[in-house]
């Protein structure tokens, strides 16, 4: 009763307090590249032990060794930049050409109620179709050249590209927009400056989105009616069983896809700083 007493009696400075943790961090992610790459390393490294140990055939599943032997070869016979700069060029014209017929249908059905019901109701319709499908009917229409496969990849990304966007719209708070019309700011600023900034995380989430399906699709044209590309080159080494050519291709593959992905986390460093 005394200690208790004495203790009520104690100042606030004397009073022993517990810390209370902090809980509004937002889950904002932290910073964890470390662990990433030191899990494909152990997974690496593990691959590089089973090759070595015998415990896989090589013709299943090469060592990174020899597939790392695979892209060095082809580097120095040039035959390596001569099927990426194929490929290169066909993702970049259709990925410009789909993101900017995307970039423009997004924004009117988001923006305009006509548009909107017209579009959604045709999007909806030809988005399930698989674009690869649609290959032999492009042949027939455009020809036998690049056409086709730049027109492939670039419906394949319009699609993806007008649903993010006009979904960034809508997502844009509606009490900014009325904001801005109530202080008669003109339409054109209202886009520029509240509604594009506002659907600009939409956006990036689908470049992203639609540079993985550039490169799926430019490799299935590429397997189909190609001579040099990384899918012709990926097929080639399937049908001669050269698995250690085969996956160096697919290795290839993903580090063009890490390439871009890091190309888009720099565009939203730079755009989305605000966040």
């Amino acid at each position: 009763m005394l200690d208790r007493a004495a203790s009520q009696q104690a100042g606030p400075d004397e009073q022993q307090t517990r810390p209370v943790a902090f809980r509004g961090a937002g889950f904002t992610p932290r910073a964890g590249r470390a662990s990433g790459w030191i899990a494909l390393a152990l997974v690496i490294a593990f691959w590089q032990l089973a090759g070595s140990a015998g415990w896989v055939n090589p013709l299943f599943l090469p060592a990174p060794s020899a597939i790392a032997v695979a892209i060095y070869k082809l580097a120095l016979s040039g035959a390596l930049w001569q099927h990426l700069s194929w490929s290169i060029m066909r993702i970049g014209s259709g990925w410009v050409l789909g993101t900017t017929a995307g970039v423009i249908v997004g924004f009117a059905i988001g923006l305009s109620t006509l548009a909107r019901g017209v579009g959604i109701t045709f999007i909806s319709a030809l988005f399930p179709i698989p674009k690869i499908a649609l290959l032999p009917l492009l042949i027939l229409w455009l020809g036998i050249g690049e056409e086709p496969k730049i027109a492939t990849i670039a419906l394949g990304v319009f699609f993806s590209t007008a649903i993010s966007v006009y979904s960034g719209v809508d997502a844009v708070p509606r009490n900014l927009i009325r904001m801005a019309q109530s202080f008669n700011v003109p339409f054109h600023a209202i886009v520029t400056r509240v509604i594009w900034p506002g659907a600009m995380p939409s956006i990036l989430a689908g470049f992203r989105i639609t540079a993985s399906v550039a490169l799926l699709l430019v490799v299935s044209a590429e397997m189909i009616g190609a001579q040099y590309g990384i899918g012709a080159f990926v097929l080639q080494a399937g049908n001669l069983m050269q698995t250690d050519q085969l996956l160096a291709g697919v290795v290839i593959l993903s580090l063009f896809g890490l390439a871009v992905s890091r190309l888009i986390n720099w565009l939203e460093a730079r755009l989305l700083h605000w966040r």
